[in-house]
């Protein structure tokens, strides 16, 4: 079903996605129940659709909707220079399939960029290249999902007193004039993944001089690269840094003001033996282990991931900040140790900054304000209709109960399968919103699916 990825050799052997090619298509207009419905089309979702097309008989009829106009993967955030902080071979596919044609060595292969990018030794690719070997994988499923469709609602289907499958409420954007359209699907499984939402302090709204990271490129479209404007970025984290670092580097003749409650950037730990967190056996491990354990893991393993800033980001930021203090041209200020307690905004904004050490304040002018503050998953419950919910399970804390199989447990009278990808990290661990073990995951969803079937 899905088409269009490359083979690493040019050979006639029948490869998975050749087979995949001889399948009918799925209509998605056809209104007939669905085996599954995926909710959003992010990595996730592409990964469990590459992983259900790679299977033999029985072939399931599969549907993805996303909220997007196309597909696109933290775009507001393709800074240049900016690299992935996964493994190459942590694709969609490779730690379940390392055949498929839908790894990055084959994307590479595809680019006629394979030879180039051993020669360069890079472990860890641009983001601007991984965002397009996600869009290439995505293109090759384009028969597979419908964008610019959002999921109002999610209900079950009772029959003599069983939930057998979901109701699931659309509102697709039509082009031009057409406006909306609504339409109600029917499946047997519904697999979500919505992604993450950007997350701003509480009481914060976005306008026309404050946004989140998440829309930073589009936001500065429309700003001179040589305006002396004053930009004041919030956040200690990857996206901070990156942020910071690169408005200082593209408006030569801007002030970059970076706002953050830690003495400094804290460096990622990436070391070997940490990195294991991420590893399949990982989420074994975790599944299994007592709470208290669970708690201890994240607790003692979250500069992994939260946080903290790659040690070469950290190095050049100093770098520049001490250069222009041997230099006395300050572009590059940094108040850490501090926080932002108010912004008031006319033609400008005016900021007032306290120290979290001495309780002192003071106030800056500043053009534009960027919250790099990170997202947060959207749980179940914003989608999934409150008679639904109610049939699912919780732990103690109130959390969702989750299978290792990623299917969220239910009454028995609940036929049917509610899949989640990305709201699992109180049950699968620290991977459960990162790259690293999409591949693997899918795998296992598929399986699940397949084997409900």
């Amino acid at each position: 079903m899905c088409r269009g990825a490359a083979t690493f050799l040019e050979t006639t052997l029948t490869t998975p996605l050749e087979t995949a090619r001889s399948a009918a298509p799925h209509d998605p207009a056809d209104g007939a129940p669905l085996d599954v419905l995926g909710v959003g089309f992010g990595p996730s979702n592409l990964a469990l659709a590459i992983a259900l097309s790679e299977v033999e008989r029985p072939r399931p009829r599969v549907h993805f909707y996303d909220r997007s106009s196309r597909f696109s993967w933290h775009g507001g955030m393709l800074l240049k220079g900016a690299t992935m902080q996964v493994h190459f071979l942590k694709d969609l596919v490779t730690l379940r399939n390392p055949g498929s044609p839908y790894s990055f060595l084959s994307y590479l292969h595809d680019r006629e960029r394979l030879v180039d990018f051993i020669n360069h030794k890079a472990l860890f690719p641009s983001r601007v290249e991984f965002h397009d070997y996600l869009e290439w994988a995505a293109q090759a499923c384009s028969d597979r999902v419908t964008y610019g469709s959002e999921v109002s609602r999610i209900e079950p289907e009772w029959v003599d007193g069983e939930v057998h499958r979901f109701r699931v409420h659309l509102t697709h954007s039509e082009p031009g004039e057409r406006g909306v359209r609504h339409e109600v699907r029917s499946a047997r499984n519904v697999v979500l993944a919505p992604g993450l939402r950007p997350h701003l302090p509480e009481g914060t709204a976005e306008s026309e001089h404050v946004w989140h990271s998440s829309r930073l490129l589009s936001r500065l479209e429309d700003i001179p690269k040589d305006a002396p404007v004053r930009f004041t970025v919030v956040g200690a984290g990857q996206s901070g840094a990156e942020v910071t670092a690169y408005l200082h580097g593209r408006f030569p003749q801007a002030q970059v003001r970076a706002v953050f409650s830690p003495y400094g950037y804290n460096p990622a730990d990436d070391s070997p033996f940490a990195n294991r967190i991420f590893d399949p056996a990982a989420v074994d491990e975790f599944f299994g282990a007592p709470q208290a354990v669970r708690e201890m893991l994240v607790d003692r393993h979250g500069n992994t991931n939260y946080s903290v800033v790659d040690q070469d980001l950290i190095a050049e930021l100093y770098r520049i900040w001490y250069q222009e203090k041997v230099t006395d041209e300050r572009r590059l200020i940094i108040d850490n140790v501090s926080r932002l307690v108010g912004v008031r905004e006319a033609s400008g904004l005016r900021l007032t900054i306290e120290s979290l050490a001495t309780r002192e304040r003071h106030e800056v002018d500043s053009d534009y304000l960027v919250y790099a503050t990170g997202y947060r998953p959207v749980a179940p419950d914003d989608l999934v209709d409150p008679e639904i919910m109610k049939l699912c399970r919780r732990d103690a804390a109130g959390g969702l109960r989750v299978n290792r199989d990623y299917r969220v447990q239910t009454e028995d009278m609940v036929r049917c399968g509610l899949y989640v990808q990305g709201a699992t990290e109180h049950t699968h661990g620290l991977s459960s919103t990162l790259l690293s073990n999409t591949a693997v995951r899918a795998g296992e969803i598929a399986s699940s699916l397949l084997g409900r079937m």
